[in-house]
């Protein structure tokens, strides 16, 4: 009976290295989303500063700009949450191109 503790091992050793195409083509696609998220806060923001709430009530009042604010602080999030991840893996493709592939990057 084989110790499973070294089954894992060959396993992980078997499967094939992430190459710099596919830290490239995530870069890319971070990219893609973290222009498309800031168009979209962008969009958002003016949305609300052009159409303000007005409401009688001032619990009303509260509740619409609390919203106001959680939805364009998310959005905002989402932005530099991708545009980050897309400046990491931008990072990773820049040294995987300069390191020799037997090397061990981790």
């Amino acid at each position: 009976m084989t110790d499973p503790v070294e089954s894992k091992s060959e396993e992980s050793d078997q499967q094939p290295r992430k190459g710099p195409l596919s830290f490239l083509s995530g870069a890319l696609t971070a990219g893609l989303l973290a222009w498309l998220a800031l168009g979209w806060s962008k969009r958002m923001v003016v949305y609300f500063a052009m159409h303000p709430p007005h409401y009688s009530s001032p619990i009303a009042q509260n509740i619409a700009v609390t919203l106001k604010t959680l939805l364009v602080g998310l959005s905002f999030l989402a932005t530099f949450s991708t545009a980050f991840v897309a400046l990491g893996l931008t990072l990773v493709f820049l040294r995987s191109l300069f390191t020799r592939q037997d090397q061990n990057p981790a």
